[in-house]
């Protein structure tokens, strides 16, 4: 089953794409495609950061999926400093070159949403989860477990976006929001889910199950 209700390209990029193949078509009827290639290539760039493909979404029970593209960095027993809990937390890290589309790991009801003004270090650190600007979701799952799911802004991101609010019920897969450019997303599950990844996986949004909660 797939859930995509948005283009090939988030709009949250439409008007920095728009502006950077404007300034590089300027350039290029100015001066030229020489004087133009560097703009041409930002564009380029720009583009491919906004990309926002399509995902199919798995159909396991009480899977727990990748909220983003990226790389593994952290699986661990923390303490949840949202719900005040020990839990497993599971860090997955994008790079501006990951799809930066952030979508929910499980079906359920989004119960409160939390947003902290931070720093911007590296989001590859364990210090950014607690120290960067974050948004943090919690959202009680359909099977009653509670999932803790945070954008973490990185060392260049500037902008976290963040479309849903409490009350609202999110299905696996469905696109909840976007960080700007280079970031990571924290997920807190209880201590009894079955965790499917290691450190240094490659995962992708949508379609890597991370977990599967108990019963």
């Amino acid at each position: 089953m797939s859930n995509y209700p948005h283009p090939l390209i988030a709009r949250e990029g439409w008007r920095y794409i728009a502006i950077a193949c404007l300034t590089a078509l300027v350039v290029n009827i100015i001066a030229g495609f020489a004087w133009a290639l560097i703009f041409w290539l930002i564009a380029v760039f720009v583009l491919q950061f906004f990309r926002d493909p399509p995902r199919e979404i798995p159909s396991v029970p009480n899977a727990v999926l990748s909220p983003a593209d990226g790389k593994i960095v952290a699986v661990e027993k923390v303490f949840d400093p949202y719900l005040e809990r020990d839990a497993v937390k599971v860090s997955v890290f994008m790079n501006v070159f990951n799809v930066h589309s952030n979508r929910s790991p499980v079906d359920g009801s989004v119960q409160s949403k939390w947003y902290f003004p931070g720093k911007f270090v590296n989001a590859d650190l364990p210090k950014a989860s607690l120290e960067n600007e974050r948004n943090a979701l919690w959202i009680k799952a359909d099977n009653g477990s509670d999932v803790t799911c945070v954008q973490v802004a990185g060392l260049i991101a500037k902008r976290i976006l963040c479309s849903v609010l409490p009350g609202d019920h999110l299905s696996r897969g469905q696109r909840f929001g976007f960080i700007r450019f280079g970031s990571r997303v924290d997920v807190y599950l209880p201590l009894d889910t079955k965790i499917k990844v290691n450190i240094g996986d490659k995962v992708r949004a949508t379609t890597t199950i991370l977990a599967t909660l108990g019963e």
